[in-house]
Order: structure tokens, then C-alpha cells, then sequence
């Protein structure tokens, strides 16, 4: 049962709530329209059925979208979603961060890869983001982990709904909201992709199924950074019983989601050297929550 309510709500809630915030959000504020609301599944369907393509002669470009793809879900099945995840008892916080790393290097990879001037300098890009964005994954990872004195996300989330808020948790939701972002690669930090810019950087080569699967990783991938922020750091609806906590789960990662479209389309894109100096600063604000929790505040 868990491995499905987890699948499900990354495979198929990742792009309908793409949709919405394409719909509801991005189409009100421009003061139009807006494409319907499962958009996102006829892009990623009509992307699958194309012919497959590809512009260099590489096993990365062949194989690095399909590990992008199986390591977000593999990711998604660690991550606990109003219930204990279904692989939480075969790893912890430590082998989550280890798959959410290899779908970006999937990512990193593909852009070198391929012969495009712009797809070298996305994934370059890339790995600065990479570099400066997931220290505060991990930082306020294992502030929860110090606080709850065990590696796994379920405990995390468990001691937090039963102690209530401490000052460090709080300063580490703060610090996660404030890198989600960057984590789901929308503006103003989508510095990688910057389509007026490097037009797609690492998928500039990229079509069809190759580049279908990069997408449907990208929407699985917000829908499990907002399920970290949500279960660990706003543990609200843990206790609920079946299926009232999965849907203020759900609930949660809606409102998340939602507010990381607003700050999508109100926002201009930052420079790399302003997108370094602001996450500097979130850094030190993760750095300021595992110290009071080392300090048991």
C-alpha cells in the first residue's frame, strides 16, 4: 500500500500540481488563460511516443536519463509521506541524500556529454547549484537527526510531532523553505536550464523519451523535497489515521508547492554570483540550527 501511495502521489501528483500552478497561478498573473490542467501528462505522453533521438554516440546520454528517473523514485520510496516510507527500514537519511545526488550527477553528466557549448556550461552550472543548494538538505537533515537521535526520516518526523517545536527545527524549516527553490529548479534560481539564456543548458540536445524522463524526475522531485520539509519540519497530521494523514500530507505539499510557483513567476532570474551569495546565507542559517541542537535547544 505504501509503495503505491508514494509512486502515485510522484508520478502522477508531480505534474497535475505543474499544472495547476501552471494553470491557476502562472496563467492568472500574466492575465491569461492558461493551457489545462494536465498539460504537463500530454507534454510527457506525446514526449514518449516520439522517435528516439539522440545527437551523440554516448552510453551516458543513452542510460543517464533512466537513472535520473529510477533514482528520484528509489528517493521518493525513502521519504515518509504521511505514513513510514516503504524503504525506510532499508535506509536512512544517508542513502536518500546518496540517490538525490546521483540523479543530479545523472543530470551533470548528460550535459558534458553532449557537444553543445550551452549543455557543457548548464551542467556546469549544475554543479555550482548542486554544491551550495543540497549542503542545506543536509544540514537541516541532521539537525533532525541530532534532535531526534536517529538517522531515520520517520523518527525525525515522530520526535518533532511529540516534542513540538524547538528553536532549531524551526531555524532549520526556515533554512529548507528557503533552499526549496533551488531544489526544484524554478526561478529565480533555475540558473542550469535558464531557457533565454543557455536555452535548457544540459537538455539542450535532448527529445523524446530521453528527455520526458529528465522531466517526470524533475516533477517527482518537487513533490519529495516538499514531502521532507513537510513530514520532518511540519509533522502536522502524523497521527491522523488512514487515509486522513495522507491527505494532510498531501495537503502540505500542495500549499508548498503552490508558494514555490507564486515565487516562480513574481520573480526574475538572479546571477550565479548572486544566487552563491544568497545560499552562503542560508548555509549559515542551517549552520545556526544544527548548533542550537547540539546545544539541545
Amino acid at each position: 500500500m505504501t509503495f503505491a501511495i508514494n509512486l502515485g502521489l510522484v508520478l502522477l501528483i508531480g505534474p497535475l500540481l505543474a499544472g495547476v500552478v501552471r494553470k491557476v497561478v502562472r496563467a492568472r498573473v500574466h492575465s491569461r488563460k492558461g493551457p489545462p490542467i494536465v498539460q504537463p501528462f500530454y507534454d510527457l505522453f506525446k514526449l514518449l511516443g516520439k522517435e528516439d533521438l539522440q545527437s551523440v554516440a554516448s552510453q551516458v546520454v543513452q542510460y543517464a536519463p533512466l537513472v535520473a528517473f529510477a533514482s528520484v523514485l528509489v528517493a521518493a520510496l525513502l521519504t515518509p509521506m504521511g505514513m513510514r516510507a516503504p524503504l525506510g527500514q532499508y535506509g536512512d537519511m544517508i542513502v536518500f541524500a546518496y540517490f538525490i545526488t546521483i540523479a543530479a550527477v545523472a543530470v551533470v553528466m548528460t550535459g558534458l556529454a553532449c557537444s553543445s557549448p550551452y549543455s557543457m556550461m548548464g551542467a556546469g552550472r549544475e554543479v555550482m547549484m548542486h554544491l551550495v543548494v543540497e549542503p542545506v538538505l543536509i544540514i537541516c537533515l541532521i539537525t533532525a537527526a541530532i534532535k531526534a537521535g536517529s538517522l531515520l526520516m520517520w523518527d525525525m518526523a515522530a520526535w518533532n510531532y511529540v516534542n513540538g517545536p524547538a528553536i532549531s527545527m524551526v531555524a532549520a524549516a526556515v533554512a529548507l523553505f528557503l533552499a526549496l527553490q533551488a531544489q526544484v529548479g524554478k526561478l529565480p534560481f533555475d540558473i542550469p536550464e535558464a531557457d533565454q539564456e543557455i536555452m535548457g543548458g544540459p537538455f539542450i540536445e535532448l527529445s523524446g523519451p530521453k528527455l520526458a524522463m529528465f522531466q517526470w524526475a524533475f516533477f517527482a522531485r518537487q513533490v519529495v523535497y516538499a514531502s521532507v520539509l513537510a513530514v520532518i519540519f511540519i509533522p502536522w497530521g502524523l497521527t491522523f489515521a488512514f487515509p486522513w494523514n495522507v491527505g494532510a500530507h498531501l495537503l502540505k505539499v500542495i500549499v508548498l508547492i503552490v508558494l514555490v510557483g507564486v515565487i516562480d513567476v513574481v520573480n526574475p532570474r538572479l546571477r550565479i554570483d548572486q544566487a552563491m551569495s544568497y545560499f552562503f546565507g542560508v548555509i549559515f542559517v542551517a549552520l545556526v540550527a544544527m548548533a542550537f541542537a547540539l546545544i539541545g535547544a
